[in-house]
């Protein structure tokens, strides 16, 4: 089996930054409330005319030219996201066709917020099985599916993509343990209703409101602060790592008090926690990548650190990764 590593990484925001007046005017909530309740500041929706492969498109040739590659030679794309352009074909089959990489196989992945995690971990074991290179990419454009009346959710959401590539690693372990979870007993915590087989589109159910994105964040929060921290933990202890090892820590950015909560109790003394949530908001599956490329590009990771990534989110997923810097 080929030791795998990232080879670099990418990210791509929109233009269009929305402040928390904006995202809360609909609401009824200003940007103190929105402030003291997440941290966040702004955020960045897309454009009228862009869709999730667009953003995904802009991420993945930045990771690209990080990795000194082709798309030439990828032989794997796989996108992470729960806003497809379309519910078919896969959103990666339309980056494949954007940036020219016409040897690789593209396929979607939905994990909701943990689905970079679960394409990194699925991109992890393609690669080191059968060698070349692969595009993970996580995507989202919230902005389209959420009810702006609700502050539970309005405010929360940017849009944005973040990429990595992945080949066999020329230095060092690379990703050293990817572990995925999923609470399907919890799935009803955060849903968009309708849209699917179970409740098909129509007149009705656009509505009721039903295609909007549903989430209990009660429900979510206890969720995080009953597993997270023990999963971790066991992570860890599983790959031979001391939690006073690991140097970075790049968290989905799900809401900053949240966050700050978690910390106290995960136990990483010394660890450096990576945030984008401020000024980017939760981006949804791209909040990871495109918090590692912001690390990555603002030399904050140097060889040899370990960084931990962990997602968590509708499912409810959880998926932890471990790499060597």
């Amino acid at each position: 089996m080929t030791a795998v590593a990232i080879l670099g990484t990418g990210a791509y925001v929109p233009e269009r930054i929305v402040s928390n007046d904006e995202a809360g005017a609909a609401a009824g909530v200003d940007d103190a409330w929105i402030t003291r309740k997440t941290a966040i500041r702004e955020r960045r929706w897309a454009a009228a005319g862009q869709a999730t492969s667009d953003l995904a498109t802009a991420a993945a040739g930045a990771a690209l030219a990080a990795a000194g590659i082709t798309a030439a030679q990828l032989s794997l794309i796989i996108v992470a996201t729960s806003t497809p352009d379309r519910p078919q074909p896969p959103t990666a089959a339309y980056v494949q066709h954007n940036i020219g990489a016409v040897d690789a196989a593209a396929f979607d992945v939905n994990a909701v917020c943990s689905g970079s995690m679960y394409a990194l971990a699925a991109a992890e074991a393609m690669v080191a099985g059968t060698g070349g290179h692969a595009l993970v990419i996580g995507a989202d454009v919230y902005s389209r599916i959420l009810d702006p009346a609700d502050r539970r959710t309005a405010v929360l959401f940017g849009d944005g993509a973040g990429a990595l590539v992945v080949g066999p690693a020329s230095r060092g372990p690379g990703i050293r343990n990817v572990k995925l979870h999923t609470f399907g007993e919890l799935s009803g915590l955060i849903q968009v209703p309708a849209g699917g087989s179970r409740l098909p589109p129509g007149p009705q159910s656009v509505e009721s409101g039903l295609h909007y994105f549903a989430m209990d964040g009660r429900g979510v929060r206890r969720f995080v602060e009953e597993h997270l921290p023990q999963l971790v933990k066991q992570f860890l202890h599983e790959a031979g790592v001391v939690p006073a090892e690991v140097r970075h820590f790049i968290p989905h950015q799900a809401n900053g008090v949240m966050l700050d909560d978690l910390m106290t109790q995960l136990g990483l003394p010394g660890v450096t926690v990576h945030r984008t949530l401020t000024h980017y908001g939760n981006t949804g599956a791209a909040s990871i990548p495109v918090t590692l490329d912001a690390a990555a590009r603002q030399g904050a990771l140097s060889r040899g650190d370990l960084v931990l990534m962990a997602g968590f989110g509708g499912g409810m997923a959880v998926g932890l990764a471990l790499v060597q810097w």
